[in-house]
């Protein structure tokens, strides 16, 4: 449902690859914890590769780390990485995560999110993204998944993706893709869709010269932390924001 004239703006928290456990993840947690108390946020997403355990230490460190977003009200929508998968395909975090399944759709007030699972680009999935964008609404939206279409570091962007789901987010007016894998920040353009890469909840890599066929890419870094954003009249205010609560980098998506 849409928000109430004159109530607080819709923020949204997203985190990708994460899931480490210990005291780094327990940092992350608490700076997240630190930043919604100042900008209040009715969602979480995650961007997957939420368990680099395989299981083993899941539940323990997501509720040490992200316990406390339920007193917060704030829900939780997980996306699946190539980690995650590694253990009962992902379906062990599906309960703590807010997944009905690996990809589904979750709305709040003005927002509809997609999660996609970019570990299987199959043509049911895709047949799936065609139907759900094709349906006529006044929401914004937004896709959430792992792997980026454009990344320029460790990894470099999923065919699969480029040419499966790219198009479909050109045609239906997605405006912004939020993505994990690649643990740094960067942020492409290209017609009409601004493509968030954010890997920051773990360990740090670089960001390398993109091939000349990629679009454009006006922020980058090796940023640890994780990424708000805020609903506005005309789109989404993002903040890039480092476990300090500093925001890194500030841009609007129309």
């Amino acid at each position: 449902m849409l928000a109430p004239t004159g109530s607080a703006a819709t923020g949204i928290l997203a985190v990708g690859d994460f899931g480490v456990g210990g005291v780094q993840q327990r940092a992350l947690g608490a700076a997240m914890r630190a930043y919604e108390a100042q900008n209040p946020s009715q969602l979480l997403v995650t961007m997957g590769d939420n368990d680099y355990t395989e299981g083993r230490a899941f539940a323990r460190s997501w509720r040490e780390s992200f316990g406390w977003l339920r007193g917060a009200g704030v829900d939780v929508a997980g996306a699946l990485g190539n980690h995650d998968i590694r253990h009962r395909r992902g379906r062990y975090q599906f309960g703590l995560l807010g997944m009905p399944g690996p990809n589904y759709v979750r709305r709040v007030n003005e927002v509809e999110v997609i999660v996609l699972d970019s570990n299987a680009v199959t043509p049911a999935q895709t047949r799936w993204l065609r139907r759900t964008l094709a349906r006529r609404t006044g929401l914004r939206r937004i896709a959430v998944f792992h792997h980026p279409p454009y990344t320029c570091g460790t990894y470099l962007g999923h065919p699969a993706v480029q040419r499966s789901w790219v198009p479909l987010f050109e045609r239906y007016g997605v405006h912004l893709v939020l993505n994990g894998h690649d643990h740094n920040y960067q942020r492409f353009v290209t017609r009409g869709v601004t493509y968030v890469v954010h890997g920051g909840g773990a360990g740090l890599r670089p960001v390398k010269r993109c091939p000349r066929s990629y679009p454009p890419r006006p922020g980058f870094g090796t940023v640890r932390g994780f990424v708000h954003l805020t609903v506005e009249r005309t789109g989404f205010l993002v903040r890039i924001v480092d476990y300090l609560g500093r925001t890194v980098d500030r841009f609007r998506v129309t």
